[in-house]
């Protein structure tokens, strides 16, 4: 039996997407068709089932909600045309806000970066990327073939995309501001 206590996440998330958990019925649809499914550690269906019985913190610590690739493949495929990949948007906004430690080291700094690298130059950008990578200590690995791409004309220097300031006011009109 789910409590009131229980039932915050359930609420939390309705109130940030306007998705309604407990319309899943577990086909499983959603799992299925992920294609990042195998790196997971617990499946979309899972995901909505601990929703339901407001497992936050197994939740909100967990891989799945960083790996998910916002590919819309479990939204299209839900019966009850529940938008899965917004309620991952959404749970990876709470873990942010909560502070939890996600399951997979990195990625939420991952996620800082290449949102604040998307609001800031309008689209992703290598060498800004590379920022993360020192973060990271993988900077080793990368330096050939960064540098090869560089001398092939494939990454520059300088952020190309000339539309920088219609993202960022997307970004500040959605009130998402991305990584600070």
């Amino acid at each position: 039996m789910v409590t009131n206590s229980d039932s915050s996440l359930l609420s939390e998330v309705y109130q940030i997407s306007g998705e309604k958990i407990q319309n899943c019925f577990q086909c499983q649809k959603c799992s299925a068709g992920c294609p990042v499914n195998f790196a997971m550690d617990i499946l979309p269906n899972q995901v909505f089932r601990h929703i339901q019985y407001g497992h936050k913190d197994k939740i909100l610590a967990s891989k799945t909600i960083w790996l998910c690739a916002s590919c819309h493949t479990c939204s299209v495929r839900c019966p009850n045309s529940i938008d899965i990949a917004k309620v991952m948007d959404t749970l990876r906004s709470i873990s942010n806000r909560s502070h939890t430690a996600p399951g997979e080291k990195n990625i939420s700094l991952f996620h800082r970066f290449f949102l604040g690298l998307t609001k800031y130059t309008g689209r992703t950008w290598e060498p800004g990327m590379g920022l993360y990578v020192m973060q990271t200590g993988g900077l080793g690995g990368m330096m050939g073939w960064t540098l090869k791409m560089f001398l092939k004309g494939k990454i520059s220097i300088f952020p190309s995309f000339k539309g920088g300031r219609q993202f960022r006011k997307l970004f500040s009109e959605s009130g998402k501001g991305g990584a600070k």
